[in-house]
């Protein structure tokens, strides 16, 4: 069948009625390649189908959820379970108490488990307890690091002011010197530092954690009593059975969890060492939502298949196949990419491309072959992925190299400097 849109641009146009911009968040896609669609219609395994029936191999897996694909029979057979004897009730159900005790048996660091619904959630309640825990209130972030949507983390600045941005200190990720700076700007005001397990911003390359940047940052914690964070939202489980800083050999006080954690079902959680147990105990953080049964049932079924099969090996043997095919296809055309990070989270960016075209231009026609890569965001693998869809994918973006080439010179994407022109 051949690429249509018509159904996704109708329902553009009565969304732009309806709802602000016709979309908002991450879920916008004002500012990919023209032709990507909005709204789509159903999810199975590694695919994705939009309103207008185009499947796609799913390479943003819902931003980060799905793990062992859509649709897993027996994640989702858990949750439907659990729902049909009760989900959002006045309490929580034992799910909540056996979710917490797989959480801590599973994460080394982990004395505890508070759970919500977003990554913000659990980031938020992180910081609100580091400050408890030590009656301070500057926390040392990295700079362009993403922790959530609250005024106090928004990448954007519009409707956040500089009182929901006090007492906040940046460093630049996996620069000791940098982070000592930003310690001793906060002084004796130090609550946290927060860290991302990898520097997955937008835009840049992806870096793993240096060692010894990572051990700086727990002796700063250690030395000024203060609490380390990592902010394990976005690759949780994806890089290790264990909190992701396990790879380096540093314990965090507090992790934040999403995503994947449940297979996409609505579930975060933060967990915690038994020094902040108190100071977790005494803040106020909840949601009408954030006790239902049925997400904390997928997720124990989801913490089975991390426990019990071979998924992170076999989402890095994709990663590894996928990257090997695309540096041998970009060749064979005259480009080179730079593909960062781990090969299970991929980041796939044009060598000399300072305006993005060619990476526009690229992801727009690997869109129309059955691809959704994304031009400027880490994207992941799926253990619902085949080593035929790797090489479909590798076969479309062949092709999509050779139309690259053909289309010469490419007008820069004026939709990037406007995002760039909102960013705080």
């Amino acid at each position: 069948m051949a690429w249509t849109n018509s159904k996704d641009a109708a329902l553009r146009e009565r969304a732009m009625a309806v709802i602000p911009n016709g979309m908002y968040g991450h879920q916008s896609v004002m500012l990919l390649p023209d032709d990507y669609p909005q709204f789509y219609d159903r999810a199975q395994g590694a695919y994705l189908w939009d309103t207008d029936g185009n499947r796609y191999i799913d390479y943003l897996c819902g931003y980060g959820p799905n793990l062992f694909g859509y649709g897993h029979e027996a994640i989702d057979a858990a949750y439907v379970d659990r729902m049909k004897r009760g989900d959002t009730m006045t309490g929580p159900g034992q799910a909540m108490v056996e979710l917490a005790e797989a959480l801590t048996a599973q994460v080394s660091h982990a004395d505890w488990a508070m759970f919500c619904k977003n990554g913000t959630d659990a980031t938020t309640m992180a910081m609100m307890i580091a400050r408890n825990f030590t009656r301070k209130k500057t926390i040392v972030l990295a700079k362009g690091a993403y922790h959530g949507a609250a005024p106090w983390c928004t990448p954007l600045k519009n409707g956040v002011t500089e009182a929901d941005r006090a007492n906040q200190v940046f460093y630049e990720y996996n620069n000791v010197e940098s982070l000592e700076a930003a310690v001793k700007a906060a002084g004796s005001d130090l609550a946290a530092i927060f860290a991302s397990p990898i520097k997955h911003d937008t835009f840049v390359d992806q870096e793993l954690p240096d060692p010894a940047y990572a051990r700086r940052a727990r002796e700063l914690c250690d030395e000024h009593e203060a609490l380390l964070i990592v902010d394990d939202v976005r690759a949780g489980f994806r890089l290790a059975r264990d909190c992701s800083w396990s790879l380096v050999g540093v314990k965090p006080d507090l992790s934040a969890w999403g995503k994947a954690i449940a297979n996409g079902h609505p579930i975060s959680a933060l967990l915690g060492a038994e020094k902040a147990r108190f100071a977790a105990a005494t803040i106020y953080a909840t949601g009408s939502f954030w006790f239902s049964a049925a997400p904390m049932a997928a997720s124990l079924a989801t913490l089975k298949l991390i426990r019990d099969t071979d998924y992170l090996e076999r989402t890095i043997a994709l990663g590894e196949r996928l990257r090997a095919g695309l540096d041998e296809a970009a060749g064979r055309h005259g480009f080179t990419l730079r593909q960062t990070g781990p090969a299970q989270m991929p980041l796939i960016m044009f060598d000399d491309d300072p305006t993005g075209a060619k990476a526009y231009f690229w992801n727009n026609a690997l869109l129309k072959r059955g691809v959704y890569f994304h031009p400027w965001h880490n994207m992941f693998m799926t253990t619902a992925m085949t080593d035929a869809d790797i090489d479909h994918t590798v076969e479309a973006a062949d092709v999509s190299f050779k139309l690259l080439k053909a289309a010469g010179p490419l007008p820069p994407v004026e939709k990037l400097a406007f995002l760039h022109s909102m960013v705080d």
